[in-house]
């Protein structure tokens, strides 16, 4: 159904300063007025495959095709010939005869890589162990919309040098944000990333800067954002009594909060530990803006799949 050259959105590196901004500007538009979007997808069918458990993203990616006019086909690996080994490659190709897009919640990037090589309609990551891109279309959203711009501001990322920290390096970094990740020795995220972001903060001339530190007072110091996340996620449940001992310093606590700057917001992707890596104090406190970024997921992802769709 789809272009041969269809659009992908594997990763934040994926979109250009301008059209980030844009898209947040589109999220706006279509949280504050959803009945002018209602159809304009109308038609269209999305597919979303979860090879991973999910609660946010599978609800909020159905309403929002369904908000927009579209058919939503949830399916998992297991309801697939992927779980008796059709390739993802094969079912790219397939799944493009039939609908419009595609969404995939996997492990390795290179799934994602591999069924955007095939398939003809949009890829979209609904994330993989490599990045988490539409939660920080959410996050970014969410900052903007409780502080009234991104450009200039501080983000403090503390814990797990994850997919999320990967997405917001890069998301933050274009967007003109400074942007620190504070984790335990060995846990950092990958030095590539890393060397993107500060490319990116460069690039972007808003005097972003970007921080890693095993030292987590140095980054959460002035932050205008503070963020964590699980510290032990998917696929990493073996380790999580030894990730629970080593990132015992890296809790948000009102401590936290306290080091940041006094108006600061305080995010999570959820979902949450309470006790670990966040607080009760901190997670129900008033800089807490979780549920706001959690609602915020339908609305961006609504505008994501408007700009890959040409629903705009």
């Amino acid at each position: 159904m789809g272009a041969a050259m269809s659009r992908n959105f594997l990763s934040m590196d994926d979109l250009s300063p301008g059209e980030l901004a844009s898209l947040l500007d589109l999220a706006d538009k279509v949280k504050s007025s959803a009945p002018d979007y209602a159809d304009r997808l109308r038609g269209l069918a999305v597919a979303m495959i979860f090879e991973k458990p999910s609660t946010r993203t599978r609800v909020s990616f159905e309403v929002g095709i369904a908000g927009l006019g579209a058919h939503p086909l949830a399916l998992s690996s297991t309801e697939l010939q992927l779980g008796r080994g059709e390739t993802i490659e094969d079912t790219g190709r397939v799944l493009s005869r039939y609908v419009d897009a595609i969404v995939l919640r996997t492990f390795g990037q290179e799934r994602l890589e591999a069924l955007a090589r095939t398939a003809t309609v949009p890829i979209v990551n609904a994330l993989s162990d490599f990045e988490h891109p539409c939660q920080c279309l959410a996050d970014l959203l969410t900052v903007r919309e409780h502080k009234g711009r991104l450009e200039g501001l501080t983000l403090a990322y503390v814990g797990d040098g994850n997919n999320v920290a990967h997405s917001l390096l890069i998301g933050g970094a274009k967007a003109g944000m400074s942007v620190r990740v504070a984790t335990p020795p060995g846990y950092e995220p990958i030095p590539q990333v890393v060397q993107r972001a500060e490319e990116l903060a460069g690039e972007a001339g808003a005097g972003g800067r970007i921080m890693v530190t095993e030292d987590v007072a140095e980054a959460e110091q002035g932050a205008d954002v503070l963020y964590t996340d699980v510290w032990a996620s998917m696929g990493q449940e073996a380790e999580a009594s030894e990730r629970t001992l080593i990132f015992q310093p890296y809790r948000l606590d009102q401590a936290a909060v306290d080091r940041a700057d006094p108006d600061c917001i305080v995010l999570h992707c959820l979902p949450a530990h309470r006790g670990q890596e966040i607080t009760d104090e901190v997670i129900d406190g008033p800089h807490s803006v979780v549920w706001d970024q959690a609602e915020n997921r339908l609305h961006s992802q609504k505008a994501l799949l408007l700009f890959l769709l040409g629903g705009a």
